[in-house]
């Protein structure tokens, strides 16, 4: 017994019935924490099996689609006025002054995301297989910028898969990262082989035979499959409004690339619709960046929760 200084009344101390009951207690919420735990893997996994046949048949059409289209349309060579860029203005000695210099977003968001996924503990990345998706992808970010002023410094049919070979690997590497998150790491790497080898081959298709159907199919496709994938399958992190929002990006950056001289001319002439894609591009990484940052698993792993017990 202790004394109470203010009332001078002993105060019994924890019996061991208490501390038992105590630690019952810790039990029971430990034990029903497994069973949320559970019961949340139940219904994800409902949730799986529904969505499973419908987006095996959404990408059975995708596949089927662009075999018919490469079988049976003609070759499509790469026009010389893709080349043909509203802002031609040469500022300070280099050409093409503001397509060039609005690929600088690309290369510090690229670099930094490398690095931070390299250190390891900044972002909220749970598995190796996804390390290695967003390693990846980041890297071919940092290609993006090194390709893109490349390209545009000399814009011509030689150096456009400069540009374009970067931006599908970081393609592929999202995807993949996606499919490892929401699907399964073992299928996510394969993807993420997979995508890799038909990229390089979609390039070295185009370099050869000046046919861009493989390049035009690969970019139209891939991104579609993102948001099919990003739609269907629900997500283990929260934040995962961010992949919408990268989504949402992406379609206004092809808006001001089909609409560079009319954007060009409605803010006259001060930034082509061109740059303002790129600018735009570049908020996706950043945007992933962040999610990556702030994000959190959904569900305590099992083997955390038992360890509670």
């Amino acid at each position: 017994y202790q004394t109470d200084t203010k009332t001078q009344k002993p105060i019994q101390a924890p019996t061991t019935t208490q501390s038992e009951e105590n630690t019952e207690n810790r039990k029971r919420k430990a034990m029903m924490s497994l069973s949320w735990s559970c019961l949340s893997l139940a219904n994800q996994q409902q949730q799986f099996r529904r969505f499973k046949v419908t987006t095996h048949r959404v990408f059975a059409v995708a596949f089927l689609f662009s075999i018919s289209f490469f079988l049976f349309s003609p070759q499509i060579p790469r026009s010389l006025k893709y080349h043909q860029f509203a802002d031609l203005r040469n500022l300070l000695g280099v050409p093409n002054t503001l397509n060039v210099i609005t690929n600088f977003p690309f290369l510090v968001v690229g670099v930094l995301g490398l690095v931070l996924t390299l250190e390891g503990g900044f972002f909220t990345i749970s598995s190796q297989a996804e390390t290695w998706a967003w390693i990846l992808f980041y890297a071919g970010i940092t290609g993006v910028a090194f390709g893109s002023v490349y390209y545009h410094l000399k814009p011509d049919n030689n150096r456009v898969l400069w540009d374009t070979l970067p931006m599908m690997v970081a393609y592929s590497s999202l995807f993949s990262s996606l499919v490892v998150e929401r699907i399964g790491q073992r299928i996510g790497l394969c993807c993420m082989c997979a995508l890799l080898v038909a990229a390089f081959t979609c390039v070295v298709y185009e370099r050869i035979y000046g046919d861009i159907r493989l390049c035009l199919m690969f970019q139209l496709i891939l991104p579609l499959a993102i948001a099919v994938t990003a739609f269907l399958y629900p997500s283990n992190y929260t934040h995962s409004g961010y992949w919408f929002s990268s989504i949402g990006i992406y379609l206004l950056a092809k808006f001001e690339a089909v609409s560079d001289r009319k954007l060009y001319r409605a803010n006259n002439y001060v930034i082509s619709g061109h740059s303002l894609e790129h600018l735009c591009l570049a908020l996706i990484p950043f945007l992933l960046s962040v999610m990556l940052i702030y994000r959190d698993r959904k569900f305590k792993r099992l083997g955390d929760v038992k360890d509670q017990l």
